[in-house]
């Protein structure tokens, strides 16, 4: 009869090696054909593999695997990245951009190089000023909506950037196209391209983490994937209600060692069956997720619980303010984060694809970032992190100079627009203090420095020392990389 270790009721009775032994002869009993050309094939190189990455970390004081850290491939500017993203479309307009030239317009019908869109629309469309005040603060007098309080004390330290271009005008291809690359989805994020160049510099705590809102974003988790790359760079969402992970601690009765021995033993099993099936390479990525969330149940509690703050630091934040607290946690959490070597933070504000009642909704908006952030930007600096550290604003698109809306009053808001959108950098080695490229009289189109999101893409990737064109992965009958097909370095934006 065929030894089946499943029908024993109790594996504590046997010995490791005793197992092992059974585990051979099975495998032996049941490998077929295409699984030894596998493994005869797979044999050395594994083995290859095993011995630069042992004597990578080991040059590094590191344990080895596919997230050990590595050396960048060019001088980097910055060694992370906190990304924050506006879901929905910020306009430009009313908050880094203003356009003056839309009061003379206000409520006149909208046209666009001589022509009358109206006969082309559901109904007539209109030209709409901004209900917010805008003014020139710090000493580069960079543009700042009236709502950007707190910011306005770090604008010296803000890189504005005006010329960037999208493409797509619909919600969720457009947000796979400023997180990915690509607007159809299924490929890489932009965190794990950076983690898949960079490894990571904390082995207890995922590389790429994301601190999305209570609903996700259009696209969904698409957005932080790991697309074709392998499963380890995947970004890993922290929850924003409750605990940010769930069962992070083990259930009442089980310690670590009973947690220890569980895994070692689904690691025996877990091991002979990728020696038999070495094609299936999500086993590996399964296996080490189990051995990181072991070490995340030790570390995770102590980073998540920012209670531990001093108040002035809290206070800085906003946390603790109704209009302030969720956002200033979350940029908190990422600050903390970023600390203990996590490599790539994405946080995410929903809301802002304003249609009407613009004034309401970008108010309110800007009120609940804008402590958060420049308490962000305030404490990185304080710390000596900021110049390490390279913070991303931006949306999935900007905004137009024209509603649909018929009338007046404050129910007027605006539609997406690709050709023009609000972005800025600070901190990793970007041009503080300046503002990069315009858009014209109207905020329509960009008109000068003039680049498309993959630009942006590969810019970001230089700033932390990567080069598009290397940072490639052979998937599909062809490399792949982050622009799709190659892209500009946007030199302007360096220091």
């Amino acid at each position: 009869m065929q030894t089946n270790l499943f029908t024993f009721t109790s594996m504590k009775k046997f010995r490791p090696d005793h197992i092992q032994r059974l585990l051979n002869q099975q495998a032996a009993s049941t490998l077929n054909r295409r699984d030894f050309l596998y493994g005869l094939g797979s044999s050395v190189g594994a083995v290859a593999l095993s011995s630069l990455l042992g004597s990578s970390a080991l040059a590094q004081g590191k344990s080895g695997g596919p997230l050990a850290p590595r050396q960048p491939m060019l001088p980097a500017k910055a060694k992370n990245c906190i990304f924050l993203m506006m879901e929905g479309g910020p306009s430009h307009i009313d908050t880094f951009d203003p356009k003056p030239k839309l009061h003379d317009l206000h409520m006149q019908k909208f046209t666009r190089q001589g022509e009358n869109l109206s006969a082309m629309s559901s109904g007539n469309r209109y030209y709409v000023e901004s209900p917010f005040k805008t003014r020139k603060v710090g000493q580069s007098g960079a543009d700042m909506s009236e709502h950007f309080v707190h910011l306005a004390d770090v604008a010296d330290d803000i890189c504005f950037y005006r010329g960037a271009q999208a493409e797509s005008v619909n919600h969720p291809t457009a947000m796979y196209h400023i997180n990915t690359g690509n607007k159809f989805g299924g490929e890489p994020g932009i965190g794990a391209w950076v983690t898949y160049g960079l490894g990571t510099e904390n082995e207890n705590l995922p590389a790429f983490i994301v601190l999305p809102e209570v609903a996700y974003p259009q696209g969904g988790a698409s957005n932080w994937s790991n697309g074709f790359l392998p499963a380890y760079y995947q970004g890993t969402p922290l929850r924003s209600v409750g605990s940010p992970i769930l069962d992070i601690k083990p259930p009442p009765g089980v310690s670590r060692y009973h947690q220890r021995e569980s895994l070692d033993l689904l690691n025996t099993f877990n091991k002979n069956h990728a020696e038999r099936h070495s094609a299936h390479d999500e086993l590996a990525a399964r296996m080490e997720s189990y051995e990181l969330a072991f070490r995340m149940q030790m570390e995770v509690p102590d980073i998540i619980e920012i209670e531990k703050e001093d108040e002035k630091t809290k206070e800085l934040y906003g946390v603790g303010e109704e209009t302030t607290d969720a956002f200033g946690r979350k940029c908190l959490l990422a600050r903390r984060l970023i600390e203990q070597g996590v490599r790539f933070v994405q946080v995410y504000s929903g809301g802002w694809d304003s249609h009407d009642y613009l004034a309401r909704a970008h108010g309110s908006l800007i009120r609940s970032i804008d402590k958060p952030i420049a308490g962000l930007i305030k404490d990185l600096k304080r710390r000596g992190m900021l110049d390490e550290t390279l913070i991303v604003w931006c949306g999935e698109f900007g905004r137009s100079p024209d509603n649909g809306v018929r009338g007046g009053g404050m129910a007027y808001g605006r539609d997406h627009n690709p050709n023009a959108m609000a972005m800025w950098f600070a901190g990793g080695g970007v041009k503080a203090g300046h503002t990069i490229g315009s858009t014209d009289e109207t905020g329509e189109s960009a008109i000068d420095v003039v680049h498309p999101l993959q630009d942006v893409h590969v810019t970001l990737l230089r700033l932390l020392g990567l080069d598009d064109n290397k940072l490639t992965y052979f998937h599909g009958g062809r490399y792949k990389q982050l622009s799709q097909t190659g892209g500009k370095v946007i030199e302007e934006l360096f220091a």
